[in-house]
């Protein structure tokens, strides 16, 4: 029986520090060679070229004969999409990405009321997954009408709603506070290898125009 493929290096044996073990570097960074437990990926080359589907067994054998990493980089998919490349050159080049996607990244508006309709609602959400998938930030602007105002706790669980729903690709940069007639408040997006499409089926483009230019409507005293 042949040992498991580790071109990575072999696996060392766990040190201890002061009672506590230290986590093994093995089981850092993206899911790898025999940590990917799928029975069938979708592979691609390091230069894009796609190989197709194939049982994880005959991609590992690939890997290894060409002295590479099988790395997955899209663990959602069905099946999950990995990567022939050396670990090094891919971490290499996902901080470059990360690196430009923070350099050019753009703040996003939304806006929206405490009452509006759930599927308007999740409309929003939509376009605000893509915006933060895409590595840019988001700014959510919850206005109240003067009626609204008597309960404002609608609005403050509107923005816990959504802020729940996006989960996966972002976090709060606050807690949700009612200030005047409005909420506002940020979303960072999560690392790159974090973010999940959950209300998308794939990335959507991310220079969609958001609600920055939308002139607040007219409000009833």
């Amino acid at each position: 029986m042949s040992l498991p493929f580790r071109p990575t290096g072999s696996r060392p044996k766990p040190t201890q520090n002061r009672g506590n073990f230290r986590r093994d570097p093995m089981d850092r960074g993206p899911k790898r060679n025999e940590r990917i437990r799928a029975t069938e990926v979708r592979v691609i080359t390091a230069a894009g070229e796609m190989l197709g589907v194939m049982p994880t067994e005959k991609a590992l054998n690939l890997a290894k004969e060409q002295g590479v990493d099988l790395i997955e980089i899209a663990g959602t998919a069905v099946p999950p999409v990995c990567k022939l490349i050396e670990l090094g050159k891919f971490l290499y080049e996902e901080s470059k990405k990360s690196k430009h996607q923070k350099h050019t990244a753009k703040m996003k508006e939304l806006k929206f009321r405490p009452r509006i309709d759930t599927h308007d609602l999740f409309i929003k959400i939509r376009r605000a997954e893509n915006f933060l998938y895409h590595g840019h930030k988001v700014k959510l602007v919850l206005q109240y009408r003067y009626r609204d105002l008597e309960h404002a706790e609608i609005g403050i669980e509107t923005v816990k709603r959504v802020i729940a729903e996006l989960a996966n690709v972002c976090t709060a940069d606050s807690v949700p506070k009612r200030t005047g007639r409005s909420i506002v408040l940020g979303l960072t997006p999560l690392q790159q290898n974090r973010r999940k499409l959950v209300h998308n089926a794939e990335p959507g483009d991310e220079n969609m125009e958001d609600d920055s230019a939308v002139a607040d409507e007219p409000d009833e005293q």
